[in-house]
């Protein structure tokens, strides 16, 4: 695609699937442990040497790292099914309302981490929470619903909806975060029988 298009490409010499990573542009990278310190992706790298090749590569200055990802998550803890940076300073952050759902300790637990993070100029960080849908389940299996999974387009954010309460709470949260864009529900009920939701559907050209 790089030599079709006419424009540079240079390898970036490790497994980085687009969904697994988030940036702010100016510096910040969010990212979860489970997926890129899990052994199936780079297995010769270790933490220290992950967090030099996102520098290296993406000219980020900060690794901030999140825990675990969500229960039916076939990519072993994608980011952007968990928290996502809206602004340059404000992370949307996906909770787990019923303490009785397995997702409530592990959305509780990088909640925490969020607030204890800092900026390059060590400035907290705005956390805003989203809700999450209910479960959806296809032939016994879970899967990842999640509003987290939106897409910010230059006009519009496509928020991914599952025919609950929540999605009119969820998009109620993104128009503050996007006032000039249209917030645009699409359900999603059909399509997380993938594994994923808008944002997994319109990921960039992988490193």
């Amino acid at each position: 695609m790089a030599d079709y298009l006419g424009v540079p490409r240079f390898a970036g010499d490790m497994i980085l699937e687009g969904g697994s990573i988030d940036v702010n542009g100016a510096g910040l990278l969010l990212t979860s442990e489970a997926c890129l310190l899990n052994p199936n992706r780079n297995p010769d790298l270790n933490r220290e040497q992950i967090e030099q090749r996102l520098r290296d590569v993406l000219g980020v200055q900060k690794i901030l790292w999140l825990g675990d990802g969500i229960v039916g998550d076939d990519t072993d803890g994608h980011i952007d099914d968990i928290s996502r940076f809206v602004s340059a300073d404000t992370i949307v952050t996906a909770v787990e309302e019923d303490p009785t759902d397995a997702n409530y300790p592990i959305l509780q637990e990088n909640r925490q981490r969020l607030q204890l993070m800092t900026d390059l100029a060590g400035r907290s960080l705005n956390i805003l929470t989203i809700p999450m849908p209910p479960p959806v389940v296809y032939e016994d299996q879970r899967l990842p619903a999640s509003y987290a999974n939106f897409y910010i387009a230059n006009r519009v954010v496509l928020l991914p909806t599952y025919n609950h309460a929540n999605d009119a709470r969820a998009a109620a949260v993104l128009q503050r975060c996007f006032p000039e864009r249209a917030i645009v529900g699409i359900d999603c009920t059909d399509i997380i029988w993938g594994l994923g939701a808008w944002h997994c559907l319109t990921q960039q050209v992988p490193l």
